[in-house]
C-alpha cells in the first residue's frame, strides 16, 4: 500500500497561539528600507500577544509586522505552522521591561536590546497532517 499524502489541516485561532507559545523560537519579518527582512528569535505569548526581546525590536516597532513559527516531525513529514500578523508597539513601562527581562532572553545577546508587543490581527495556523 503507498504511502498517503499528507494534507492541511486549518487551525483555530486559539490552537495556533497554544502552539506559537510553545515554540522555542519563531522568526520575526519586517521592512528595511522597504525590502523584507527575517530574524529568528525567542518569544512569548500571554494573553494572545506576542511579546519579543530582540536588536531588531527598534526597528519593528509602529510598523505591520509579521511572526512565524512551526514544529515538525521530519520522520514523518508532519508538523504544524503558524503566522501571526499584526502592529509591533515597543514597550515602555518600566515594570513591563523588567518583567520580560527576567522571562525572555533575546537568542542572540546584542546591544540595543528592546521589547515589543505584536497585537494580532491575522492569526493563522495549519497542520500537516496525515490520514494513514
Amino acid at each position: 500500500m503507498a504511502d498517503q499524502q499528507p494534507r492541511l489541516a486549518e487551525m483555530t485561532r486559539a490552537e495556533s497561539l497554544r502552539l506559537l507559545g510553545a515554540a522555542p523560537f519563531g522568526r520575526i519579518v519586517y521592512t528595511v528600507r522597504a525590502l523584507p527582512a527575517i530574524v529568528p528569535v525567542r518569544h512569548l505569548v500571554e494573553n494572545g500577544m506576542v511579546v519579543v526581546r530582540s536588536h531588531v525590536s527598534g526597528d519593528c516597532a509602529g510598523s505591520v509586522v509579521a511572526f512565524q513559527a512551526d514544529g515538525t516531525v521530519p520522520e514523518h513529514l508532519l508538523g504544524w505552522s503558524v503566522t501571526v500578523t499584526g502592529v509591533a508597539r515597543r514597550i515602555v513601562d518600566a515594570d513591563e521591561i523588567q518583567h520580560y527581562e527576567s522571562v525572555l532572553t533575546p537568542l542572540v545577546e546584542m546591544g540595543n536590546v528592546e521589547v515589543i508587543r505584536i497585537f494580532p490581527e491575522i492569526v493563522t495556523g495549519y497542520r500537516l497532517v496525515s490520514d494513514g
